[in-house]
């Protein structure tokens, strides 16, 4: 298929990547020039790209960023034919994911929410999963993309409900993860070595693919962005906002902000999310590592 592929971070180079290995022909574009993958053209803009593109796909930070990248100056709506599809990867708020999608049809383009989940190395092993919002016909079509990204999709109803989903995801991941490094600053605190109770999570219900994930990294102190502390927050902002409009109380979740707020401010929002856990450590007088990091 010919596809326009917008935004080359860290999960849209590789996912873009993985297009052009499985025979597509692929044309990229990304907001800080000089991103290139392999075997696929280079556009200028994104309508530059989107000419000609059967399929254009999305994969930036944030919902005006989607907004510009389709309405703006030198925007995809200037390329648009009818048949199109377009397809966002993003994470971005559901309310307006439907509103674009309501504008594009009226130009007979059809829209998907596809967000995804399995963090740079699910992207870069075609391992992704996509929880996808759209017409069953249109993500049939979309089909041999989804394969030489990912390994499975969830279809969870209209355009919007991928969105949705990925939002009600991430608030799991963010309250998990903040569980985990309560737990684990507090049995360090206690003297209890912080290896030892990975080894007994993992063997009880407290296991988790959060847990099993995150915790060799933080063992390590390694907090290299595997999914950055600023993208999450974005997301925690835009899962507080969807709740405000649908009138739903996350108390949790509105604590955890405050974590990530204060993250923000001791300059930690471009380290993986999983660098929260240093407030928990400073607060607490002490730093949890395995014995030989």
């Amino acid at each position: 298929m010919r596809v326009a592929f917008l935004g080359l971070g860290i999960m849209g180079h590789a996912m873009a990547a993985n297009l052009v290995k499985a025979g597509h022909e692929v044309t990229v574009w990304n907001r800080t020039p000089g991103k290139m993958v392999e075997g696929a053209g280079i556009a200028p803009n994104p309508a530059a790209a989107a000419q000609g593109a059967e399929v254009v796909w999305l994969c930036v930070s944030d919902t005006a960023a989607v907004e510009k990248i389709l309405f703006g100056a030198d925007g995809v709506e200037q390329s648009l034919t009818e048949g199109m599809i377009i397809a966002d990867s993003s994470t971005i708020s559901p309310s307006a994911t439907v509103k674009f999608a309501e504008k594009l049809r009226s130009k007979g383009v059809s829209y998907v929410d596809a967000p995804m989940t399995g963090s740079k190395i699910g992207a870069a092993n075609a391992a992704l999963i996509f929880m996808v919002g759209g017409e069953v016909a249109v993500i049939e079509r979309l089909n041999p993309l989804f394969e030489a990204m990912g390994k499975k999709i969830f279809r969870m109803g209209e355009t919007g409900k991928g969105q949705a989903t990925k939002l009600a995801m991430n608030l799991q991941i963010a309250l998990i993860f903040e569980g985990f490094a309560e737990a684990l600053t507090l049995a360090t605190k206690l003297g209890v070595d912080p290896r030892q109770l990975v080894s007994l999570i993992e063997a009880t219900m407290v296991r988790s693919g959060v847990v099993e994930y995150k915790a060799p990294f933080v063992l390590q102190r390694d907090f290299t962005p595997n999914f950055p502390l600023r993208l999450m927050h974005k997301d925690i902002r835009l899962t507080l906002e969807a709740a405000k409009e649908a009138r739903v109380k996350l108390p949790a979740l509105e604590t955890v902000e405050e974590i990530y707020d204060l993250a923000t401010e001791e300059g930690h929002r471009d380290l993986d999310y999983a660098a929260t856990l240093t407030l928990l450590e400073k607060w607490a007088g002490i730093q949890v590592k395995g014995e030989a990091a």
